[in-house]
């Protein structure tokens, strides 16, 4: 029989004892003949054709026995208790018998029905009271009367689960499961991830903390951790310690031979996570610090911590099948968690072309840009080094740190250097110099050249005067630049990482935490991430021992100005720039940051589009001139006039 025929034929049996209880203590005048002929009827149908089942090999309901050790009242209990969800009618008949009118069954309905007698009534109020069916929010009392006049109620939604109805209760918030993702053999392995495993396969009293800053990747290696043990997952996000939410969830957990997964939402305080005397495994996905350690049971924490190259390879490799020989390529570009991999491929099925490198990359862009944090801005660079008009020195330490990210993988894994050296991932620069002397354009360069977006932001929308407000702005960017693997580039980052005080009152301290934060944020950036400021003695020295490379931009001396502005108008213009333009003379006079001469010439060439469409030596000084106005600097003066000026 089914897993349904099997419940039905138990609420049929039910249905005629309670049929015998009204027969026996009713009058004929309050209707009871027509009452117990309706139960009577009701369960001859239920019994499919006279089939008496008892038992069933596995169903829901020997799954909420066997996981909550249920007696047989109490399982008599819950058998009654949902015998108003079976049919319209018998939630009609029990509306009769309950002393205010309710559609259910109450605690002296259940009195009758298993004895009557003192003993059972006594044994009754016990179990009701601290029974575990009670104690599990499987079954409650409702209700302000008397106490045999209470309703009895199963948890909600609970029926229709254990009629293997994949029902849900409206006031949890569930957690969508799958699988786990592909590729995570490599950390199945670490010590912590098979302990996770073990106590879930054995089904121990423990909880498996599984912690991650980002949930999807928490939530994927509890999925791969479950997986693993050979068992389904049931979740739901609780945003507070709830012992009726969490009952509630672990309730549907078991009717569906499930483990229960809780998915603690991002929580400022620690959350408990109340489970009682539940015996089973429980899964828990959070970020650091958001779980308080359970009192009653064994904790196993699974810090997640970033996954395996070798998991990312083959998550690549499994997310697309097509690209596998780029596997290495794509790591590389893109080193997302196995989990956002798999969110990457799903993406890509929506096209009808076949994937490449290309288009992941623009799946991973548009990804990032959905939830891109305010005052964060995700650019495509194209940049040429060509572009750069930088010290040799500059130079070198950009290309060193473009190769640095590229052969990580060999040097700190192949070699053993991550272990053996205590070596860290991704790539930390400062660059230092006045506004104009082309640190954010090295930046654009250095993301154009590993083939990734730049992610600029705008420091000055990320500090708050609020308390904490500036650690979480600055996380949610983190976040951002980890999932794209973009170039973070803070410019004008003296605000965020300056030289920590003396603390002198809250403030101070609080400054000081923030600093502490951003520095542990920037050191465990997988990525490439670019700091900017104007003075170099305005950066904390603990945060300066943390870069590999400091980048000093100079003002460009007389031939880097030469090499801007030919750059910038060089002769191929032709007719467009004018002959009397002398750009040796303006290198000579003006010594401007390139970022100066960079808006001299495009202000010039706009001042020639609307009056004549030459680019003269005129517009270029006047350009020159404004600039210098705009930075309240005395104006040098004009260069001495050519002679073929004077001849014209």
């Amino acid at each position: 029989m089914s897993d349904r025929g099997y419940l039905t034929a138990r609420v049929g049996q039910m249905c005629r004892r309670i049929a015998a209880v009204v027969d026996k203590n009713c009058t004929p005048e309050s209707g009871a003949a027509e009452a117990v002929g309706f139960l009577r009827d009701w369960a001859d149908a239920a019994d499919d054709g006279g089939a008496r089942t008892t038992s069933a090999a596995e169903t829901p309901l020997t799954r909420i026995v066997r996981g909550f050790a249920l007696t047989d009242l109490e399982i008599d209990l819950l058998i009654l208790a949902g015998v108003p969800e079976e049919h319209e009618g018998l939630a009609a008949t029990l509306r009769t018998l309950h002393p205010t009118g309710e559609p259910r069954p109450t605690a002296g309905l259940a009195a009758l029905v298993f004895g009557g007698d003192t003993d059972t009534r006594a044994h009754l109020r016990e179990t009701l009271t601290s029974g575990a069916a009670v104690r599990h929010g499987l079954l409650s009392l409702e209700g302000s009367g008397p106490y045999f006049e209470r309703s009895l109620v199963l948890a909600d939604e609970l029926w229709p689960a254990l009629h293997g109805h994949d029902a849900w209760p409206a006031s949890l918030r569930r957690v969508a499961t799958a699988g786990g993702p592909a590729g995570m053999a490599s950390w199945l392995m670490l010590p912590d991830a098979a302990a996770g495993v073990s106590a879930v396969r054995n089904d121990e009293r423990a909880l498996v903390a599984v912690l991650d800053e980002d949930p999807i990747v928490a939530r994927g290696r509890c999925e791969t951790i479950a997986t693993a043990a050979g068992r389904d997952l049931v979740g739901a996000t609780l945003s507070a310690s709830s012992a009726v939410a969490v009952s509630l969830l672990v309730a549907h957990a078991v009717a569906r031979g499930s483990v229960p997964l809780v998915d603690i939402d991002r929580a400022e305080q620690p959350v408990d996570v109340p489970l009682g005397d539940f015996a089973g495994a429980v899964l828990v996905s959070a970020a650091p610090g958001a779980l308080a350690p359970p009192r009653d049971r064994a904790l196993v924490r699974v810090a997640s911590g970033p996954a395996p190259l070798t998991a990312i390879r083959d998550a690549w490799a499994a997310a697309v099948p097509g690209l596998a020989d780029d596997a290495d390529t794509l790591a590389g570009r893109h080193p997302l968690d196995p989990a956002l991999t798999a969110q990457v491929a799903r993406d890509l099925g929506l096209s009808s072309e076949p994937p490449s490198t290309q288009s992941i990359t623009r799946a991973v862009r548009s990804r990032a840009a959905v939830n891109l944090p305010p005052g964060t801005r995700l650019v495509v660079p194209d940049i040429a080094w060509e572009q750069l008009v930088l010290p040799s020195e500059a130079m070198a330490l950009l290309h060193a740190a473009v190769d640095r990210l590229s052969t990580q993988a060999t040097v700190l894994d192949d070699w053993r250097l991550a272990q053996l050296a205590q070596a860290t991932r991704g790539v930390r620069l400062l660059f230092t110099g006045l506004p104009g002397t082309g640190k954010s354009l090295a930046a654009a360069a250095l993301a154009a050249a590993i083939g990734t977006d730049l992610m600029i932001v705008d420091v000055a929308r990320l500090v708050s005067k609020w308390l904490g407000e500036t650690e979480k702005n600055l996380s949610a960017t983190f976040d951002a630049a980890e999932r794209t693997r973009a170039v973070l580039l803070l410019d004008e980052a003296d605000a965020l990482f300056g030289t920590r005080t003396e603390i002198s009152d809250s403030h101070d301290r609080y400054a000081n935490l923030e600093t502490a934060y951003l520095l542990q944020r920037v050191e465990q950036f997988q990525g490439l991430v670019v700091l900017t400021s104007n003075l170099r003695q305005n950066i904390d020295p603990a945060f300066t021992r943390r870069l590999d490379f400091v980048v000093e931009f100079p003002l460009p001396d007389l031939p880097a100005r030469r090499a801007l502005w030919d750059h910038l108008l060089p002769e191929a213009l032709g007719s467009v720039r004018g002959a009397d333009v002398d750009l040796d003379a303006l290198a000579r006079i003006y010594p401007i940051p390139g970022g100066w001469i960079r808006n001299a010439a495009v202000a010039a060439a706009f001042a020639a589009a609307s009056d004549g469409g030459i680019i003269t030596q005129r517009s270029l000084i006047d350009a020159v001139r404004r600039e210098y106005q705009k930075a309240s600097t005395p104006f040098p003066g004009e260069p001495p006039r050519r002679r073929d000026d004077h001849d014209r």
